[in-house]
């Protein structure tokens, strides 16, 4: 009796239903500490831009002239710079460009470098090695100075910067997603889909790409920080962006002449560049792990054991019956 109640209780336990690959990255990432509280800090970090004309009273390019260099207080929590411009409401509305302009760039660099890679790691022969002789020539360029003369030659504005950053950041997403599909191409799901006579493009986009996106997303979260600290350099040595279009890199360039005197010059948005880009790398950490292949794997056998348990859950015969065939 106690053997059936058991084996019925085990079988009702594993009918439950088996829980999706998406739910468990999504609970695998939330156990993920560290990662939470850096998506959380992303999240908060870009609301209090979005909103900024709601949150601070001040404008970022409208003066004060009574109150240049005002150190932090009530009235300035962040303080002024030297032209009297609150340095909060700089902060939240330069924050806007800064990530966008690295938002932009991870999402032109994954689109290209995406492209690079699943031809090169599809086709292989003649297309593969140049298209990864491409690759390497970029790579082997020195490409911060390339983009400093760029924005010095055409002129820095957030499409121009994201066009130059983005054309010399698609290399190692190209490199990630050929691995990747080199790796694809021979699973059984490829081959059947070939024997089923679908095309190239249908297969890399149906069958390959979709299988290959955990890797892309990290990649994707690092080149956001990566993008944030080219564009703030540029910024800071004086060839990136000039106002109305004011970043956290173009706060700092304003305020290399006042380190000493009005240190919340440089202090604030050298913070929050550091904050967000060490938030965006822990997040990616936290997606990698998240979205490790092998969970996959996991669930599939964890599945089969479930049903293999439920089946045998279902052949244990009952108490009644086995009385019942005694007392014949």
């Amino acid at each position: 009796m106690v053997a059936r109640e058991d084996a019925v209780a085990a079988a009702q336990e594993m009918q439950r239903p088996e829980q999706s690959y998406l739910a468990t990255v999504v609970r695998r990432f939330i156990h993920h500490r560290m990662a939470l509280v850096a998506f959380c800090v992303l999240v908060l970090v870009s609301l209090a831009c979005i909103f900024a004309p709601v949150i601070t009273p001040y404008r970022p390019t409208v003066p004060d002239l009574s109150a240049m260099l005002a150190p932090p207080s009530a009235k300035h929590i962040m303080g002024t710079n030297n032209l009297g411009m609150d340095e909060f409401a700089m902060i939240l509305f330069g924050g806007r460009i800064s990530l966008m302009i690295g938002l932009l760039c991870s999402v032109v660099a994954i689109v290209v470098g995406g492209v690079v890679g699943a031809l090169s790691g599809y086709f292989g022969g003649w297309v593969d090695n140049i298209l990864m002789r491409l690759t390497d020539v970029m790579l082997a360029v020195p490409y911060l100075f390339i983009v400093l003369i760029l924005a010095l030659l055409i002129g820095a504005t957030p499409w121009t910067l994201v066009a130059e950053i983005a054309a010399f950041s698609w290399m190692y997403p190209a490199r990630i997603v050929r691995s990747q599909v080199l790796t694809l191409r021979e699973r059984d799901f490829t081959e059947a889909a070939k024997a089923a006579g679908a095309r190239s493009g249908r297969i890399l986009l149906r069958e390959i790409m979709p299988n290959a996106l955990a890797p892309v997303i990290v990649a994707a979260t690092l080149l956001v920080g990566q993008a944030i600290v080219v564009e703030s350099i540029i910024d800071f040595l004086g060839a990136g962006l000039n106002p109305p279009n004011i970043s956290w890199g173009w706060m700092l360039n304003q305020a290399q002449s006042y380190i000493e005197g009005a240190w919340w010059m440089s202090f604030f948005p050298g913070f929050m560049i550091f904050i967000v880009v060490l938030s965006v790398n822990l997040m990616g950490d936290g997606l990698r792990d998240a979205l490790d292949p092998t969970a996959k794997a996991l669930l599939r056998s964890a599945g089969r054991r479930s049903r293999v348990q439920t089946r045998i859950a279902d052949n244990v015969p009952s108490s009644e019956g086995v009385v019942g065939e005694a007392s014949q």
